[in-house]
């Protein structure tokens, strides 16, 4: 089973909540004998989404490939505005490059989402987040993470019982049926 660690979010400080997301995911997974890649929008190189393009970016060809070949995702994104970043919807918007496969966009793929916020209303990036995934084809999970930032992380920095937990939930059920 292959698990893509969708990281939408702009940020590339190292110690970022994406960041450490991301990394406490990947650790769970490893954990449960499963591999991960995690694919920060950031260091992808992704262009602004143009179909008058003639030939298709390497970093979309890229995207597409890496995108299509794990058997589920997990998109986390900071709420910007209400919604997931402009950056990660621009990329996910290059998957209409998969257009005229067999099997186009992510067709049967199973989407984990996870969205943070300063304040409470993390759910409305996962709206978001769920309406493209099914745009796209894919399945979501029927449970997702919304996060108020300031709970997230204990006095020691680490991802706190509670957001742990609810991680371990959400693994559970994106790799139950494949592991």
């Amino acid at each position: 089973m292959k698990v893509l660690i969708f990281s939408g979010a702009p940020e590339r400080m190292e110690n970022s909540t994406s960041e450490r997301i991301s990394n406490h995911l990947k650790e769970k997974l490893t954990g449960m004998g499963i591999d991960s890649t995690v694919f920060k929008i950031t260091d992808a190189g992704i262009p602004l989404f143009d179909t008058a393009h003639k030939n298709t970016p390497r970093s979309v060809i890229l995207m597409n490939h890496l995108f299509r070949d794990a058997d589920v995702h997990i998109w986390l994104t900071p709420l910007y505005h209400g919604s997931m970043t402009g950056v990660m919807k621009n990329a996910l918007d290059w998957l209409e490059y998969s257009s005229q496969l067999p099997q186009p966009y992510l067709t049967g793929k199973v989407v984990g989402l996870v969205c943070w916020a300063d304040g409470v209303q993390a759910m409305q990036g996962i709206n978001a987040m769920d309406s493209v995934a099914k745009a796209l084809r894919a399945w979501t999970a029927p449970l997702s993470v919304p996060i108020q930032r300031s709970e997230l992380f204990d006095t020691n920095g680490a991802v706190c019982q509670k957001y742990d937990d609810r991680f371990t939930v959400l693994l559970r059920l994106l790799t139950q049926k494949n592991s």
